[in-house]
């Protein structure tokens, strides 16, 4: 078997208005307490995605100490980011929902329930197992569902990031592009229907449906953390869908991109061009986000949703000592210890 060049979802990046605002209603209802870098800067290497202009930006990555992927928490300060002019529906272009996990649905439910001042649904059957769906103070759903990899307990009933609900004009192409990027991965369902489940769908409007996995794997320095991944393809069958950032930058407000944790960047892109799927953005070398540094790229899946690849160099462990940890010096892509992951945890912010 080759070695993996994906180890899980690093983050999901969140354009909005206010970045101080938004991670504090992620911290205090999500968990997402534990910050990466915070740091205000310009993004010169978006500029095919922002007008050819470049921008001033906030951007904040923030964990979950119990698992899962983290959120890119960013808005543009050079202007004020554009929210969509239209009610997204399921099946639109683009990342729909957030996926976050939780290891006991009805104690998570209870909890979001109690700290959120927005909609929460109730507790509902899925395809696969329950969940619910919510809505964060900024018009973005997401969707909490049982998840078996979990990296710690915490106070707060509900992980990280175990997924996302994409929408796709054909699940068929769609699905060849997600299987080269993250092989292996298996098909949980593909189901055609109506569905009730569905938030802001129009009664009686018929989707496809196709749950992927890649399950957990000890590959790469984060992977314990990261978990298991989850995407959910979403095609309208009776409508055409619209694009989420028609005529908006990468950066406004929604669910900007995907992004993945990569073992070996160069090995990936030689991959992926080779099946058709160039990347549009490449920093090629080490690029520093305040303490933390690596190399990213960006790709389009067949819609146009952008995917973000990171191959991690530098990371916070304890930013009050100093206290970095080099991944590009270590030997193999073995997990790290659970005691030097947990100590990240020391960077908590505390409201």
């Amino acid at each position: 078997m080759s070695t993996p060049l994906i180890s899980g979802i690093q983050q999901v990046g969140i354009g909005v208005q206010n970045v101080p605002d938004a991670w504090k209603w992620y911290r205090q209802v999500l968990g997402f307490d534990v910050p990466v870098f915070d740091e205000k800067a310009e993004a010169p290497l978006m500029i095919p995605y922002t007008g050819g202009e470049v921008h001033k930006r906030h951007a904040v990555l923030a964990i979950n100490m119990a698992g899962g992927g983290g959120l890119e928490i960013w808005s543009f300060t050079s202007r004020k980011s554009a929210p969509a002019n239209f009610k997204l529906q399921p099946g639109d272009l683009g990342i729909n929902a957030i996926r976050f996990k939780a290891p006991d649905v009805q104690k998570a439910h209870e909890w979001v329930k109690s700290k959120s001042k927005e909609a929460v649904g109730p507790i509902v059957k899925l395809p696969e197992g329950e969940g619910f769906w919510g809505v964060d103070p900024y018009g973005n759903s997401f969707q909490i569902t049982s998840d078996a990899s979990w990296f710690q307990k915490t106070k707060k009933p509900v992980g990280g990031v175990a997924g996302v609900v994409i929408g796709v004009s054909d699940i068929d192409q769609s699905v060849i592009f997600y299987e080269n990027l993250l092989q292996p991965i298996e098909v949980i369902y593909d189901v055609t229907g109506t569905f009730d489940d569905l938030p802001s769908s129009i009664p009686g409007q018929r989707y496809r449906r196709m749950l992927l996995r890649k399950s957990f794997t000890p590959d790469g320095a984060f992977s314990k953390l990261l978990g298991d991944i989850q995407i959910e393809l979403v095609q309208a069958l009776d409508r055409i869908p619209k694009k989420l950032f028609e005529n908006r930058y990468w950066g406004d407000c929604g669910y900007i991109h995907l992004c993945f944790d990569t073992l070996d960047m160069n090995a990936l892109k030689t991959k992926l061009q080779a099946q058709g799927y160039p990347f549009t953005i490449d920093s090629e070398k080490s690029f520093g986000m305040e303490s933390a540094a690596g190399r990213f790229a960006y790709l389009e899946d067949p819609d146009g949703t952008l995917i973000e690849l990171v191959e991690t160099h530098k990371v916070p462990v304890l930013k009050k000592i100093g206290w970095f940890l080099d991944i590009q010096k270590r030997k193999n892509q073995k997990p790290l210890p659970d005691w030097m992951l947990k100590t990240m945890s020391l960077n908590r912010v505390k409201d």
